[in-house]
């Protein structure tokens, strides 16, 4: 057994590999001791560490040779910087603070914008979300990626989305680089980075050349250890765009300035791809565009090569630029051509001074340089032979014009507008980065503007009919201002369709004037006294007619008289019936009498002599214009304020015995006093000591006595010649007069009259007196110091109302201050209608236009009539877009309005049927066949005025009268969604010399209606 089994082969038994494992790692753990692991010998460190070296640096030059690297990492990283556009108002977004190009195109505005125009009726429709990574990467002050605009401007756009006015800054843009002559790109490399467009590979960062960065390094560690060195610049183009469109006032402040620009510029180019042959034509596209040269006093800012050939040397920039693309045989024009370019490249390193003061510097800069590209092969010798013989001409020229004459007045009166709500120039707003949507029909717009124009001339006058009787003679249309203003009524607000005139000022006659309109006052008178009638049928309508006999009237107050009588007579008549029998009663137009108002008796006078003799009721005299009736019917709106109510004066004035006389004149003196005091703060705050003496003189009838006691209170220390050349400035009196004014300054000196007195002499309210006074010692005084400093002035001013002594001139001064007092609850009155102004003159002449008026408010009042008393916003601009297509992107428009009822619209729907009784049978009759085929009703009110200079001597007596302007004036509507004003106007001395009536601007209307009429009639032309 024991043989055999020695002989056979020896097998090894099968191992299970993973118990064994187990059982031996285990053993190990257990029973072997501790053993270190084993360390290279120390003789090989160097080595290593050598070879760690080498293979970094093997590292560092495949990534100085093709940017593997970093071009993935950019690009990874800049796909993070994203943003959407969403509706409404972001949540998430960061706007730039600093940066040329971010100031001149708006964005570093735009929060403080967004609040200002919605605070102006405006909302955020929709705004750019920044995604969370962009957010972090602005907090840290980085620009963010995206296709930055080399030029923006202002984009005004009509209903129609056609522009009418577009401004583009910088202008002058070359559209790719392929269109940019070689000779201009390759000056512009040789000078700044010669091999920017012919790297070696494809994923170059031209955001770093090395070189020069280490040379400008270099310089500047010279200069800090006081070793004399020439400045040298490290910045790329790629940098260079960076620094002077998004850093401070365009310069490098610091290092950490510097380093936001590198990365800034790594994003930006990496963000299409990691091939960068497109970004870095891009950037030298964008370097000739956009290089900032200066300012010229004509041109303004010009930043890019275009702009600067045209603003600097008077050069078109396509000619250069098609110059240079040209060969052999040169000539001396493309040798300039080649200098100008090669100038400017040098300018942008000190444009300030090689454009201005160094211009001798520049030029031999220029032909150094020039030398240099012949050197290089870079420019035939022929050619800069030629361009270093030629002289750098420097030339002063204007930006050429950026709109048509059609679309001027439009586009002048959005853009005044825009102006105004954002606080910039129109200078400024032209370089925003700004579309604005305008309600302006395009169309429409250019026709009525060239038909005006038309008028001007003799053949377009006399076929519109203008040459006639009560019109134009031959020879005075060319002196004759036409303007007109269409609205449409729609759902968000009334539309301005139109605004345009017949001339090339940017004066807006429309918004801007202020223009004695004439008979269009009737109808402000007409729509007061409507509603006063209104107020009077909510107070007595439900009182039955025994109550209604004990109401206690003031014999003077004739319209609660009649009001009265009418619910007695008519006990359940609705406010139409009412409103309508209103219309219906008589008003003589007798001009004998003479009426006490603004403080004398004064004598009114009918267009006509044959309408003396008429009664006519106030529907008619609406219709036919007549000037007595509304004179007499606002003296009695105005004796209803004095005499109707709780603050009734009928008792003040009847009864001077009575017990309770002296409590209730304290009473109202502090009330109405400080009442007043408010009333007048409004009127004079904000405004220069000038100004408010201006203002006062223009809002009261002026005598030299008047003025001279209201001007020695307000300026007590005023010295005689002070005095003297205030009142001759005011009168234009000779200086053979001067007794005259010495005379006024001894009379009238402070201590002579106390304030009650002046107020009563100058006939001015003694309160106005007073705050002019103290505004004019005390010009930042606030209202509060003034109520509290008045306090004993007030009782002081009715300390005449407590005297028993003279009761006439007592009561006529109550009269005087009531009067004033009821013109300021009128003008409260109109002002709720669309009433332009602070003021009224406080006289029965205002029925008749002494006021004044703009045509816009008349057309506004028409909107709320036709509206059926519902007052919407006039709207001449719905949608705004900032920075369009940029992470800063905020598009506004207005939100549905909330219709305000400011006239009851019975009272509109009354106004409206007389209205339409002036074109069918009154003073608009020239206009009942021109507009036929609308088969819509119309309606308005015609007015003509003069604005008169009169001349009085030191005695108040009347030396002469000389018409200032001539104004006609047509407020209509048509149909009930289009209304309207059109006003024919001369100027200066030579509206002496006319005539025309309101039938002027009538049949101006006529002949416009073959233009308005398709436009009527087909509403959906315009959003």
């Amino acid at each position: 057994m024991g043989a055999s089994q020695s002989n056979q082969p020896r097998t090894e038994p099968t191992l299970n590999a993973k118990p064994l494992l187990q059982r031996m790692t285990f053993e190990n753990v257990r029973e072997a001791p501790y053993k270190a692991p084993a360390q290279p010998p120390v003789r090989y460190l160097p080595w290593l560490l050598v070879l760690a070296v080498l293979l970094l640096a093997l590292a560092v030059y495949q990534e100085s040779r093709n940017h593997f690297y970093q071009s993935t990492f950019w690009h990874w990283y800049a796909g993070k910087l994203t943003y959407t556009v969403q509706d409404g108002a972001a949540t998430q977004v960061s706007f730039p603070t600093a940066g040329p190009f971010d100031q001149r195109f708006g964005y570093t505005h735009l929060p403080h914008w967004s609040t200002k125009l919605q605070q102006s009726g405006f909302q955020i429709k929709s705004q750019s979300q920044f995604s969370e990574p962009l957010m972090s990467y602005a907090n840290f002050g980085f620009h963010p990626p995206y296709p930055e605009k080399n030029s923006a401007g202002l984009l005004i756009q009509g209903c129609q989305q056609q522009p009418i006015y577009q401004s583009v800054a910088p202008a002058m843009q070359f559209t790719s680089l392929q269109s940019v002559a070689p000779l201009i790109v390759n000056s512009l490399l040789m000078v700044e980075d010669r091999t920017l467009l012919t790297p070696e590979h494809v994923r170059a960062n031209p955001v770093l050349n090395l070189p020069r960065l280490g040379a400008a390094v270099w310089s500047q560690l010279q200069r800090a250890a006081g070793i004399p060195a020439a400045a040298a610049g490290g910045s790329t183009l790629a940098t260079q765009l960076e620094k002077y469109r998004h850093s401070s006032q365009g310069f490098t402040s610091d290092i950490t300035d510097k380093f936001r620009q590198l990365v800034s510029a790594s994003v930006r180019t990496y963000q299409s791809g990691v091939d960068t042959q497109q970004s870095r034509q891009k950037i030298v596209l964008d370097y000739i565009n956009t290089v900032p040269l200066a300012a010229t006093a004509t041109y303004g800012e010009v930043n890019g090569m275009g702009e600067g050939l045209y603003a600097w040397f008077g050069a078109n920039p396509t000619r250069v630029n098609t110059l240079l693309k040209q060969g052999p045989p040169y000539t001396a024009e493309q040798g300039l051509a080649l200098k100008q370019v090669m100038a400017l490249i040098i300018a942008q390193r000190r444009p300030s001074y090689y454009l201005v003061q160094g211009q001798d510097d520049l030029a031999q800069l220029s032909n150094r340089h020039l030398n240099l590209m012949q050197q290089q092969g870079l420019a035939s010798a022929e050619l800069v032979t030629l361009a270093t013989k030629q002289t750098l001409t420097f030339s002063s020229i204007a930006a050429p014009p950026a709109v048509s004459a059609e679309y001027f007045k439009a586009s002048t009166m959005v853009r005044s507008r825009l102006s105004n709500l954002l606080d910039q120039s129109l200078y400024q707003l032209d370089r925003l980065d700004l579309t604005s949507h305008t309600t302006i029909h395009n169309q429409l717009q250019r026709d009525i503007s060239q038909h005006l124009r038309q008028l001007s001339q003799q053949a377009g006058a006399e076929q519109a009919g203008l040459i006639a009787d009560r019109l134009l003679q031959i020879g005075q249309q060319s002196k004759v201002r036409y303007s007109f203003t269409l609205y449409q009524n729609t759902p968000h607000g009334n539309k301005v369709r139109v605004q345009t005139d017949n001339t090339d000022q940017p004066f807006d006659m429309n918004d801007s004037s202020k223009l004695e309109l004439g008979s269009t006052a009737k109808l402000r008178v007409l729509v007061s006294y409507l509603e006063i009638v209104a107020e009077l049928h909510r107070l007595y309508a439900e009182e039955d007619t025994e109550t209604l006999q004990f109401v206690n009237i003031a014999p003077q107050d004739n319209l609660t008289s009649w009001v009265i009588n009418f619910l007695t007579e008519q006990p359940n008549a609705t406010l139409a019936t009412m409103l309508q029998a209103a219309l219906t009663r008589r008003y003589s137009a007798d001009p004998k009498e003479s009426f006490y108002t603004g403080g004398g008796l004064h004598t009114f006078n009918n267009f006509r002599q044959e309408e003396n003799r008429l009664n006519p009721t106030i529907a008619e005299a609406l219709q036919q214009s007549v000037n007595l009736p509304f004179v007499r019917l606002l003296q009695d709106i105005v004796n209803y304020s004095i005499y109707h109510g709780e603050n009734s004066s009928y008792q003040l004035m009847v009864d001077d015995d009575n017990p309770r006389r002296d409590q209730y004149l304290r009473r109202f003196a502090d009330r109405e006093g400080t009442t007043f005091l408010r009333r007048f703060w409004q009127k004079y705050k904000d405004k220069t000591a000038e100004q408010r003496l201006q203002m006062y003189i223009a809002s009261s009838r002026q005598t030299p006595e008047r003025l001279a006691v209201a001007y020695l209170y307000i300026n007590p220390n005023a010295s005689q010649a002070q005095f003297i050349q205030a009142m001759q400035q005011q009168f234009n009196q000779p200086q053979a007069e001067q007794t005259e004014w010495l005379k006024l300054y001894n009379k009238y000196q402070p201590d002579n009259f106390n304030l009650p007195d002046r107020a009563y002499l100058s006939r001015s309210h003694p309160l106005e007196l007073w705050l002019l006074a103290y505004l004019q010692q005390t010009p930042d005084a606030e209202l509060p110091q003034a109520i509290a400093q008045s306090s004993n002035v007030r009782q002081e001013v009715y300390q005449w109302l407590f005297k028993t002594r003279f009761r006439s001139a007592r009561d006529n001064r109550i009269r005087n201050m009531l009067e004033i007092e009821a013109f300021w609850d009128l003008h409260q009155r109109w002002q709720r209608l669309g009433y332009p102004f602070d003021y009224l003159v406080p006289s029965l002449a205002t029925a008749l236009g002494s006021s004044g008026d703009r045509p816009a408010a008349l057309a506004e009042l028409i909107g709320i009539i036709i509206n059926n008393g519902i007052r919407l916003p006039n709207i001449r601009i719905d949608q705004l877009q900032f920075a369009k297509d940029t992470p800063y992107q905020t598009d506004f428009d207005r939100p549905r309005p909330q219709p305000i009822q400011v006239m009851d619209p019975e009272v509109a729907m009354a106004v409206k049927t007389a209205l339409e009784q002036v074109v069918n049978v009154g003073t608009g009759r020239r206009l009942r066949t021109a507009y036929t085929d609308t088969n819509l009703v119309m309606g308005g009110k015609t007015g003509t005025g003069d604005n008169r200079l009169v001349q009085l001597n030191a005695k108040g007596q009347h030396v002469s009268s000389k018409a200032l302007n001539r104004t006609a004036t047509f407020a209509f509507y048509i149909g009930y969604r289009h209304f309207g004003v059109l006003t024919a106007y001369v100027p200066d001395a030579d509206a002496e010399n006319f005539s025309f009536t309101s039938a002027l601007p009538l049949q101006v209307m006529n002949s416009m209606a073959p233009i308005l009429q398709p436009y009527i009639n087909n509403e959906t032309w315009c959003n």
